[in-house]
Order: C-alpha cells, then sequence, then structure tokens
C-alpha cells in the first residue's frame, strides 16, 4: 500500500463489488454514466508485472464489468483503456459511450465535441449496479 496512492488511499469512486484481489468502482466522470474502473488491490504498475493466472483474473473482472454495462445501459459501444500515466496503480477503465456524449467519436480525454452529455436513466444506473454487485468473473 502506497499512502501517496489516491487508489491506495481511497476507493476511488462508488464501491459496486471487491474481493481480495481487485474492486469494481463507478467513477465519478461528469458526463459518462456508467463509467467504471476495475482497480487492483496490490499497487502494481503493470500488467507484466502480475502472473499470467493473475493477468487472466483480472481480465475475467474487466469482461464481466464490460458485459454488465453493455446490458444494462445498451451504448453504442466500449471503451476499455489501461493507462495509468497519473496513477501507476494497475486499474482499467470501462467507459460506455454513444453517439451523443461530449466527445464521440473521439477518446473521452479530447476536447469536447458537443455541450450535453448523453443521458442515462436511474433505473438503469441502478440495474447496472445491482448487477455489478453479483459479479462472479
Amino acid at each position: 500500500m502506497h499512502l501517496d496512492c489516491p487508489l491506495c488511499a481511497t476507493n476511488g469512486g462508488e464501491l459496486l463489488w471487491q474481493n481480495d484481489f481487485a474492486r469494481v468502482i463507478l467513477a465519478d466522470e461528469a458526463g459518462y454514466p456508467g463509467f467504471c474502473r476495475v482497480v487492483l488491490t496490490q499497487h502494481i504498475a503493470e500488467m507484466t508485472d502480475l502472473s499470467a493466472a493473475e493477468r487472466t483474473q483480472l481480465m475475467n473482472i474487466v469482461w464481466a464489468v464490460e458485459n454488465a454495462v453493455r446490458t444494462t445501459l445498451n451504448p453504442h459501444k466500449i471503451n476499455l483503456a489501461c493507462l495509468g500515466n497519473m496513477v501507476p496503480h494497475l486499474h482499467w477503465h470501462i467507459i460506455p459511450r454513444w453517439q451523443d456524449d461530449l466527445h464521440f467519436p473521439a477518446p473521452i480525454w479530447a476536447q469536447a465535441q458537443r455541450s450535453s452529455a448523453h443521458a442515462v436513466s436511474e433505473a438503469a444506473l441502478t440495474q447496472l449496479k445491482q448487477q455489478i454487485s453479483q459479479l462472479q468473473p
């Protein structure tokens, strides 16, 4: 654990699911409802720092979250990203994308293409949270 690491010191968002290996959080990303992160429990920076079995375990969680986002929110596309440039603690972004979201078709970190965000119903977000809370990757 690194106290200066925001992903070690805090959940990094609304905690939806966790085990001893990783956690899934609903990120507080304005304009991106359903944006989730899978965060490794250990403070490790790169995928190749994990064993093959651990990489498989982590990706199974990522794919389970992607599936939950797709089936509950029905986005046009899902973006998966593992960057860590700002926070070198292994985590994956699961980002639902819609053709009318703020940045589409560009990455969400690019300049906004429009001024209004895509809306998702509270019922859909509740369903997503429930589905992720019951993950069995």
